[in-house]
């Protein structure tokens, strides 16, 4: 089985940057990196622009690159019954809905407890799947809480659980802080595989603390091989100060193909993608193998 890649950085890294792009920009990024033969793009979040002004246009953006790219996959991150409704208006295949294993990081970010969340999303779900759309589950804190400090794995297993039952086909697993280590992700997976296995977990690593491409390697030896990532680390998290974006997909990429997988990503292109949206945000290019690729072509 081939490892797959979840580039989240048109959403997950965008919503996160103090600088808004208008919708065409947006969609020269997802198509650019559909041409770099990555098959899964996060397109937007279904959200109210003014809590989240940065995913404004996600309705356009998302009609527009389906027609560009239709092979592609572009889930759309949907918070409640009215998102799911204007991503399905849209032509949504895909979904994915928002919790966390810390109640005082669901409470500042969405404002409400974590059954409160799942309350809130079950019905998003049970409309989703009678409409064959697929839904995902986001778990953000599954190693450390910037309010609560490090998180047992109890925790984690009891959300993952929760989210399966309600019908979500993959969960994915957020380092939001990035303070997780391969040590502890080890010792998470091997209390959370008996009861959720691999091939419905994905990891979503932050490199705040530049543990990312080590925290990837033990997942995937462990048997997980779904990965989020965010083309050049764009992005943070608004409630854990500090922390940076998600691990670059340059930099998963290089990782993923030194196993044998991903052959069909382009890494030049990604590279090229990465530096681009770099110098549209005005901000510096950091992927250490997009950077190295790029030397190496010059």
């Amino acid at each position: 089985m081939d490892a797959a890649i979840i580039e989240v950085g048109p959403r997950d890294g965008l919503q996160n940057e103090k600088q808004q792009l208008n919708t065409q920009i947006k969609v020269n990024l997802i198509n650019r990196l559909a041409d770099t033969g990555l098959l899964t793009i996060e397109a937007g979040a279904f959200v109210s622009p003014k809590a989240v002004p940065q995913m404004k246009g996600s309705a356009e953006i998302l009609e527009q690159v389906l027609l560009s790219n239709p092979q592609c996959h572009y889930p759309v991150l949907v918070p409640n019954m009215k998102g799911f409704e204007a991503a399905q208006a849209a032509g949504a295949r895909e979904i994915a809905v928002f919790t966390a294993a810390s109640n005082s990081f669901t409470k500042a970010n969405i404002n409400a407890t974590i059954n409160e969340s799942i309350e809130r999303f079950k019905p998003v779900v049970q409309a989703a799947l009678k409409n064959n759309i697929k839904v995902r589950g986001y778990v953000s804190c599954i190693a450390h809480c910037p309010y609560e400090g490090f998180t047992k794995p109890k925790q984690v297993i009891e959300v993952c659980k929760t989210l399966i039952d309600a019908g979500c086909y993959q969960i994915s697993l957020g380092d939001t802080t990035g303070r997780g280590t391969s040590k502890y992700i080890k010792s998470l997976l091997q209390e959370l595989l008996p009861i959720v296995p691999a091939d419905l977990l994905a990891g979503h690593f932050h490199d705040t603390y530049g543990q990312a491409i080590s925290n990837i390697s033990t997942a995937l030896e462990m048997g997980v091989c779904s990965f989020d990532s965010s083309v050049a680390g764009l992005g943070g998290c608004p409630y854990a100060p500090g922390a940076s974006g998600n691990v670059a997909t340059e930099d998963l990429v290089y990782l993923l193909q030194s196993y044998g997988y991903c052959k069909e990503v382009n890494l030049t292109k990604l590279a090229e993608t990465g530096r681009w949206i770099s110098e549209t945000l005005k901000r510096p290019y950091t992927a250490k193998a997009g950077l190295a690729t790029l030397a190496a072509c010059s």
